[in-house]
């Protein structure tokens, strides 16, 4: 049998279904909504192995704010009633075959980039569970991410069309424009249509600096704010070596048994 890893970005199922519920308290409905919404997804992707990612609860922002300060500053935290119930909703993904990862320093994102990469680069398939357009940069022909709730895939077309570049130029174009709903600042003065100019002319953001062709326009913007584009470039850099402490035969997909 194929190997099919499905990663489910945990956080960012549970707080969409969670934002949709009438009353926000009914954590049971919750747990009955994302289990439904994970036995469709399982359906529809038939994984071999699936686990799903969780940030770790903790009001520290980790590395990238000290690279910049603001980095998630305005960020919302986490619904109360969500907060002490999520014991409750792992274990009600467990008893649908689905084993947590929570990470303990290290943003959820880079332990999903980390894990979907290695596999992917013994040529087996992995799809990603997610609308975070940050997945992207990880593309490649046996990585895929699914927008489950828009019912589309994050691919290199969509790329394309939303951001005019190429999957692997991704981080040097949010160097440029920033992204705002992480607080990163990007350069002062350059937005999306630049970023795209600049990045169709050069392959990134140093070659970009490093060049007398960079018109004139961007040159005294890029020269004055390069560092602030390369420490936007490695906040938004997914990390692939992070130590994950198990491997593949632990997260095997093992659908419970039914009760006839």
């Amino acid at each position: 049998m194929s190997l099919h890893l499905v990663i489910i970005d945990a956080l960012n199922l549970i707080r969409r279904v969670h934002s949709a519920q009438p009353n926000a308290e009914d954590i049971e409905r919750t747990c009955q909504t994302t289990s439904r919404t994970l036995t469709k997804i399982i359906q529809e992707t038939t994984p071999s192995h699936i686990i799903a990612v969780f940030d770790h609860d903790s009001e520290d922002r980790g590395w990238r704010a000290e690279l910049l300060p603001h980095y998630k500053e305005k960020r919302q935290p986490m619904p109360d009633a969500l907060k002490q119930n999520m014991d409750t909703i792992q274990q009600t993904w467990w008893e649908i075959g689905i084993d947590s990862l929570l990470s303990s320093g290290d943003e959820a994102d880079d332990l999903v980039a980390t894990l979907a990469t290695k596999v992917a680069s013994h040529q087996q398939q992995v799809t990603i569970i997610s609308t975070d357009k940050g997945y992207c940069q990880l593309l490649s022909p046996t990585l895929r991410i699914r927008d489950y709730f828009q019912h589309r895939w994050l691919d290199q077309e969509f790329i394309t069309q939303e951001f005019g570049v190429r999957p692997e130029q991704l981080c040097d174009y949010w160097a440029l424009t920033g992204i705002h709903s992480s607080q990163v600042s990007g350069v002062p003065g350059i937005g999306p249509k630049a970023a795209k100019e600049i990045l169709n002319q050069f392959s990134d953001i140093e070659q970009a600096y490093q060049s007398a062709e960079l018109p004139k326009k961007y040159q005294k913007k890029l020269t004055e704010h390069i560092e602030l584009a390369r420490q936007c470039k490695a906040v938004a850099t997914l990390k692939t070596d992070i130590q994950l402490g198990f491997n593949l035969q632990d997260i095997r997909f093992q659908p419970p048994e039914r009760v006839s």
